[in-house]
């Protein structure tokens, strides 16, 4: 009988097969069989925008502890600013200034002397905002743990791409296969990069070289019982079924504007040329069959001007714009009348205009249909005899006129003027008042 421990060691899945089940197995950790649900734990680390936990959750020791016995290094300034060479001219700089004295040192403290150092602007100008480049930065999601800074970065490396350094290194040439072909051939392409093309694997070998194990041989390609590739085109018998990643342009943003050439004025006068003389070719052409069909053409234009009634031909020309009849007054100049006076109230004026006068030019008839609204005749007044009439309309002239009469202000304004003096007067004798009754009670 087996303990509940080795049971579950016998349940628990390796990272092989957790690595199989999984839809991205570059996120699977050795430490991730141990979860109660494995299969979810990947799925959420594989899940978009993740962010994962830092390394150190699992560390005994604090965290940055491991950076207590390093020394920091002195500040570099960037490329793009040490290019425009103001670090030697600042050493120079301070090099003189340590080989001075004291004496001199107060002179200057006391007395300064600026711009001494001689430095092309438009230098530090182009450096900072033409050869500038933005410091190395994290990418998304991604969390600083210790030791990251002292990695080294392989952001520029593609799987599968060898660099000149590397197959220097290894010693290879262009036939040379890679040293990790054979395990690839025995146990599969890495599933991580599963468009990997991997030549001896899924991919046809260079031209010239041979499968085998001799030296400089390329293994066994993998194949079934049948002789059939287990993992792509090894023996390159189907072709390219589409464009090869050599053909793709990756260097031409997708989207970019085409560049239109402007031809220039020479080739468009012969281009003008040339399309001039090909309409008189055909023009030349054309003439026996325009004969022909030019009495067509105008017996049915006459045709159809003759079975329209006379009045809605088609003018030649619209006019749009309501124009009235004679050129329009743009301003009428009002006529200027003499008045006495205080006629027109309190602050009367000398002269006044008629508006009215102007108005009855401007529109000297009204239309009909004010002529019809001006005239309004009330029912109850039909039963009226003339008599009644008449002094109902006398009745109502003299409301009008009590009504439009202006009202007199000459009493209020004499009021006024009596309250006034009253109060110039009351103040006179209180000010007389004062001034005696100071003269008695004089102090120093």
């Amino acid at each position: 009988k087996l303990s509940k421990k080795k049971l579950k060691l016998l349940n628990r899945l390796k990272v092989a097969e957790l690595k199989a089940v999984c839809a991205r197995p570059e996120v699977v950790e050795v430490w991730d069989v141990t979860g109660p649900d494995p299969p979810l734990l990947v799925f959420l680390k594989a899940y978009r925008n993740t962010v994962p936990v830092p390394r150190h959750w699992s560390q005994k020791r604090k965290y940055l502890q491991g950076k207590r016995g390093l020394e920091k290094p002195p500040f570099k300034l960037p490329d793009f600013i040490e290019a425009t060479g103001i670090a030697e001219m600042r050493t120079a700089y301070q090099a003189k200034e340590d080989a001075k004295k004291m004496k001199q040192k107060q002179r200057e403290r006391m007395a300064p002397k600026m711009g001494r150092m001689d430095i092309d602007y438009q230098v530090l100008h182009d450096a900072f905002f033409k050869h500038q480049k933005p410091p190395p930065l994290t990418g998304v999601g991604e969390l600083y743990y210790e030791g990251k800074e002292y990695e080294a970065r392989i952001t520029h490396c593609r799987p599968g791409e060898l660099s000149d350094t590397l197959r220097e290194a290894l010693g290879m040439n262009e036939r040379t296969p890679p040293p990790w072909l054979i395990n690839m051939q025995r146990y599969g392409p890495p599933p991580s990069y599963p468009n990997l093309k991997v030549p001896g694997l899924n991919a046809p070998i260079p031209p010239g070289c041979t499968f085998g194990y001799h030296p400089g041989g390329w293994g066994k390609p993998p194949v079934d019982a049948d002789g059939n590739p287990l993992y792509g085109d090894v023996f390159g018998e189907h072709g390219d079924g589409g464009e090869s990643d050599e053909e793709v342009d990756k260097f031409s943003r997708w989207g970019a504007m085409e560049e239109v050439e402007e031809e220039s004025s020479e080739e468009e006068e012969e281009e003008e040329e040339e399309q001039e003389g090909g309409e008189a070719g055909g023009e030349a052409d054309m003439d026996g069959e325009g004969a022909r069909d030019s009495g067509l053409v105008s017996g049915l234009a006459s045709g159809i001007a003759s079975s329209l009634p006379s009045g809605i031909e088609t003018p030649d020309t619209f006019n749009l714009r309501k124009d009235a009849e004679g050129p329009r007054q743009l301003y009428t100049v009002l006529e200027q009348k003499q008045v006495s006076v205080g006629t027109g109230g309190i602050m009367g004026t000398d002269h006044v205009y008629a508006v009215l006068s102007a108005c009855h030019v401007r529109n000297p008839s009204p239309s009909p249909s004010m002529q019809a609204s001006s005239v309004r005749v009330s029912t109850p007044l039909l039963s009226l005899s003339p008599p009644q009439v008449k002094a109902l309309y006398e009745a109502r002239v003299a409301e009008m006129r009590a009504g439009s009469r202006r009202e007199d202000f000459s009493d209020l304004v004499a009021a006024k003027a009596a309250q006034q003096k009253r109060k110039q007067a009351a103040a006179a004798d209180n000010k007389a008042a004062k001034k005696a009754k100071g003269s008695d009670n004089f102090k120093f």
